[in-house]
């Protein structure tokens, strides 16, 4: 496919407003962008207070219990103070990569939910390389990373930001992998292809479980959510790529972790759960209903076990995980497609 044609698919939201004008397709584009937002933003304000609440009761604690009831406002209180401290960025630093690192990495993360279809209907385009180029464009996120750590100046930043590159090389490979056994079990790249194949036969996690645990750990790591966080460990490296960055950077960060994890979410619950599929309510729900579930499961994650050591990390995704994904390839080949 050329580049202008993956433009121009990402542009055309159905077969009419393709053969729209510009002025049309554009403003299509923007209404769909700004319901995306919206919802990425609802998703990391409720979720943000479940994470809390779900880890507080787990802990044995009470969570957010005194701004608004059950706590309800403790983001938005938060997210006052944070924004209302002033912004600064240290003198060593590359000022320019520095200060664009967050912000182009959470438009990256928007526009590939934008890629993502919620419905039938609610999607920008039925791209046949869909599910291949989400997981191109989102490996550009760790790379972001690495550029505002390495462009700070300070040693614990880049040495965080060191830590990303090394954690995505080790599990990228056994993800692909993954991606590319569902693709090949469905007969397309296609996310509406894929869910239209689960709707046929069954969901992808009961055909391959092997496949579904190692994209699981994989898409962790990617998401670098615990136990893969190494990149803030906060005992040796302060806050990782993020130590210098100032209140309001900080809450975009907070912000584009959750926006992440939307994002992964909602891949595995097409990739490997059926995506919209299911009775009586209205396919979006189907989808944001098993999204949210998976995030649950991710927090319960998080609450339970400890954060990796280096080597242990790169052990695991090289020795485990990628021989795991090039096994269910097999696995996969032999039984459906033999």
């Amino acid at each position: 496919m050329l580049i202008g044609d993956f433009v121009f698919a990402i542009v055309s939201l159905s077969g009419a407003l393709a053969s729209s004008s510009l002025w049309v397709r554009a403003a299509a584009l923007a209404a769909y962008a700004v319901l995306v937002v919206v919802l990425i933003v609802a998703f990391g304000y409720f979720f943000g207070w479940v994470e809390r609440k779900m880890i507080a009761r787990m802990q044995a604690r009470h969570g957010p219990t005194k701004a608004g009831k059950y706590g309800l406002l403790q983001g938005f209180a938060d997210m006052i103070k944070l924004l209302s401290k002033e912004h600064a960025a240290p003198r060593s630093a590359g000022k320019v990569l520095f200060l664009l690192a967050i912000p182009i990495m959470l438009a990256t993360t928007i526009f590939l939910v934008m890629l993502i279809p919620f419905s039938p209907t609610l999607l920008a385009s039925d791209l046949g390389l869909g599910a291949l180029a989400l997981f191109v464009l989102l490996s550009f996120v760790p790379l972001m990373v690495f550029v505002s750590g390495m462009s700070s100046g300070n040693k614990f930043s880049a040495i965080g930001a060191q830590r990303s590159v090394v954690m995505l090389l080790s599990y990228e490979m056994p993800l692909v992998i993954v991606v590319a056994t569902v693709a090949l079990l469905a007969n397309s790249y296609s996310f509406v292809g894929i869910i239209a194949a689960q709707a046929q036969t069954a969901w992808f996690v009961v055909l391959m479980p092997i496949g579904f645990s190692v994209f699981f750990v994989a898409m962790l790591a990617e998401l670098e959510r615990p136990p893969f966080d190494l990149k803030e460990a906060d005992s040796e490296l302060v806050a990782g790529w993020l130590t210098d960055v100032s209140a309001p950077y900080f809450s975009l960060a907070v912000f584009l972790d959750y926006a992440r994890m939307f994002l992964g979410s909602l891949v595995m619950a097409i990739l490997f759960f059926g995506g919209w599929s299911g009775p009586l309510l209205p396919p979006v729900a189907w989808l944001l209903i098993k999204a949210f579930l998976i995030c649950l499961f991710i927090v319960m994650v998080r609450a339970t076990t400890t954060r990796m050591r280096t080597d242990r990390l790169l052990r695991l995704g090289w020795t485990v995980l990628l021989p795991l994904a090039i096994l269910n390839l097999i696995i996969t080949s032999v039984i459906f497609l033999g």
